[in-house]
């Protein structure tokens, strides 16, 4: 009797390359506009990198648009400024501090109050996690920084953005995620009682 030879199983279809998500194609969108803000790249180029990073496909299009650019300042690591309310609050700023590229805001019973207005900032964009919990998270941002809430979760207390899309070069965008809980988050610029302290003391 003839040996069948061995059947061979087929082989496994290899992997494409990686699709881009639409919060990746934004994500370049914005380190090349910092990129431009900064002198890296001019206007024209700007142009023409921006429609490929939008009709980018894969991730691998999608790094070659920003491949000689470096990398954003938030992406650099270092541990995240974590701030709970616990029974009794908690706050950061409105006086000088050094802004990380990740902050996480846990409301708890207190509420939690952070303050960009005076802060010193050197990221291109900042992730803060605000999670409103029982009493809620308020954030103040300075006029010219802008805020991406897209990614936010309202909850039951919900999210009130209150800033304005125009953004000043070489300012961050603050990249709001988390919950509203029962508390609510409100991201905003400074009230005009909270400015006239800023311009009254202007150091």
């Amino acid at each position: 009797m003839t040996a069948q030879p061995p059947e061979h199983s087929p082989r496994p279809a290899e992997p494409g390359p990686l699709r881009a998500s639409d919060d990746e194609r934004e994500a370049a969108v914005e380190r090349l506009r910092d990129a431009a803000a900064e002198g890296r790249i001019d206007f024209g180029e700007l142009d023409a990198r921006l429609e490929r990073a939008l009709t980018a496909r894969t991730r691998g299009e999608l790094a070659a648009v920003t491949a000689d650019l470096p990398a954003p300042r938030a992406e650099a690591g270092g541990p995240p400024l974590v701030l709970k309310g616990g029974m009794t609050g908690a706050s950061r700023g409105p006086g000088r501090w050094e802004v990380p590229g990740h902050v996480i805001a846990h409301g708890g019973v207190g509420g939690v109050a952070l303050d960009f207005s005076r802060a010193e900032c050197h990221h291109a964009e900042v992730v803060v996690e605000a999670y409103g919990e029982t009493s809620g998270v308020t954030i103040v941002i300075p006029d010219g920084w802008t805020a991406d809430t897209t990614g936010m979760d309202p909850g039951t207390g919900g999210l009130r953005d209150e800033t304005t899309p125009a953004r000043l070069p070489r300012t961050p965008l603050i990249r709001l995620t988390g919950s509203g809980g029962i508390g609510g988050v409100l991201i905003r610029h400074p009230n005009r009682r909270e400015r006239r302290k800023l311009d009254a003391n202007p150091a």
